[in-house]
């Protein structure tokens, strides 16, 4: 999992309120009970500490937030009197928590979202298409195609010697749509980083609109003949196919992530227990840690307030690089600042699925005698 979407929230340590809250609305009580709900958590920040403009802050965020149906949660980052960053989750948190803390607590955050993959999927037909993005960090988009050719679209009988030039004509402006369609799906891959792209509705311009993506990307297409779009058609179908398509991706990133931790191990230069890799990430080495989530830990760490490099279970060791205020925080915040910090990945796994000393370990960028050693 890409954590740069986080960056902005570790730029500098502070009073922060995490606020992870059960938003559904599924009757006409709901916005009362949300309200109860935020009540029970500002009541518990305030005792903290949390300053009163902040507070507000959030609150009117969460009243503010449009309505949605189905079950879902909202996490809300705020700080000095301004929420930073709210994120609405696909489903409510186990219980509704809030923190007060020197970082965003955001792996209540990361454990819903380590499964998700950037994706496009397109519902189209051969006049245009309904575009559903997913981008790193959970941001959907939505575009809508409406092909440039309007006629002919249809193929009938006309008759006589302009018969199969009529045909011809069809069959070109199904092709310049489907064209439009797949260079507006190209460009929204690009633009959320999508690993795989979902396409589904008429089977004709499914496989046109197959043929006319850029080469990079007819690789990682999934065709289904699932969904229309025509007016109330259900869309389940082709719901299905994406989620077992992300599914797939997400299962297919953390085997190739232990196969590399393993062959490392293998080679004697994997990253294994908490004090390695912090040291790793220090120096820049570390591609992807693999953490197994433990929220009830109690384990800390040193950080510097400006670099979030700079980290160490000791805070003599800041001292010495000239730190001269280092912060103690919870590890796994401290962890995920660095990890962002330094554009590595992280994989949240299984607590049987790889031997890691302390539940955490990295793949390493590239190997120095130090790590031959270890």
């Amino acid at each position: 999992m890409n954590l740069d979407f986080l960056r902005p929230l570790f730029t500098s340590p502070g009073s922060w309120v995490s606020v992870y809250l059960d938003a559904t609305r599924a009757d006409e009580n709901g916005g009362h009970e949300v309200n109860l709900r935020w009540r029970g958590l500002r009541a518990q920040l305030t005792e903290r500490g949390a300053d009163a403009a902040t507070l507000d802050a959030v609150e009117t965020a969460l009243h503010e937030h449009p309505y949605q149906p189905g079950r879902y949660g909202l996490a809300i980052f705020a700080r000095d009197g301004e929420v930073a960053r709210l994120e609405t989750l696909s489903a409510p948190p186990p219980a509704d928590k809030a923190y007060l803390e020197p970082l965003p607590h955001v792996m209540p955050l990361i454990e819903q979202r380590h499964a998700d993959v950037p994706y496009v999927r397109v519902l189209t037909d051969r006049t245009g298409a309904d575009l559903d993005a997913l981008s790193v960090g959970g941001v959907p988009r939505h575009r809508e195609v409406t092909g440039s050719a309007s006629f002919p679209l249809r193929k009938v009988h006309v008759g006589g010697w302009s018969h199969r030039h009529y045909l011809q004509a069809v069959e070109e402006s199904w092709k310049r749509n489907a064209g439009e369609v797949a260079a507006s799906a190209a460009d929204l891959a690009e633009s959320v980083g999508a690993e795989v792209i979902v396409v589904g509705g008429d089977v004709r311009a499914v496989q046109t609109f197959a043929g006319r993506l850029p080469k990079r990307w007819q690789d990682r297409v999934v065709e289904t003949d699932a969904g229309s779009r025509h007016a109330g058609a259900d869309e389940s179908a082709l719901d299905d196919v994406t989620i077992q398509a992300i599914a797939e991706l997400a299962d297919r990133h953390v085997h190739d992530i232990l196969d590399r931790y393993r062959a490392q191990q293998g080679d004697g230069t994997a990253s294994s227990g908490l004090t390695d890799v912090v040291a790793r990430l220090q120096r820049g080495q570390v591609d992807t840690v693999l953490l197994v989530d433990d929220q009830s830990s109690t384990d800390t760490l040193w950080i510097a307030p400006d670099d979030p490099t700079l980290i160490s279970l000791d805070d003599h060791v800041l001292r010495e690089a000239g730190v001269t205020d280092p912060l103690k925080v919870r590890a796994d915040a401290a962890l995920v600042r660095a990890i962002a910090g330094t554009g590595a990945d992280l994989i949240l796994i299984g607590p049987g699925e790889a031997s890691l000393e302390h539940g955490i370990g990295a793949v390493l960028r590239y190997a120095d005698a130090s790590s031959a050693a270890t």
